[in-house]
């Protein structure tokens, strides 16, 4: 059984922040270096329904840090930046495969085929996140994994 990439262009995340150059990974770490606004994390927290606090542990920051550098108004550092940059690109394939951002977390919350890890115990680093986008290239091939 293979998963049919959804023909929907209206892709919420894509449209939601189709100004991040997420193309490729130079275009990332470039983006990091320069500095990302804190309102990104917390645009993204919203958009996939997970709680700031989660993805703050996620991108190994806590929230109250978070709340302090937007108050501050300081953008992240860039080793944040990019991880964040990373997770936002891998959500945005999801949502593109699963054709919704639910399915995908759902899938994000199912263990691996003959394993009790999940997908989302692997975005704790960025590496981990670049393993997760080659599992949804591999999926959108109709591979199984």
């Amino acid at each position: 059984m293979s998963i049919a990439v959804s023909a929907n262009n209206k892709s919420f995340i894509k449209n939601r922040f189709k100004g991040l150059d997420l193309r490729s990974l130079h275009a990332i770490v470039f983006s990091a270096r320069k500095g990302l606004k804190t309102k990104i994390f917390y645009d993204f927290a919203e958009a996939i329904k997970m709680p700031e606090k989660s993805l703050a542990n996620i991108i190994n920051l806590s929230a109250r840090t978070i709340s302090n550098y937007k108050e501050q108004q300081k953008a992240l550092e860039p080793v944040h930046a990019e991880h964040l940059l990373k997770l936002i690109s891998l959500y945005e394939k999801g949502e593109e495969i699963f054709g919704n951002i639910d399915e995908f977390n759902y899938w994000m919350k199912k263990p691996f085929w003959n394993s009790q890890e999940t997908p989302i115990d692997w975005v704790i680093t960025p590496g981990g996140v670049d393993l997760l986008m080659e599992e949804l290239d591999k999926l959108a091939q109709g591979y199984p994994v």
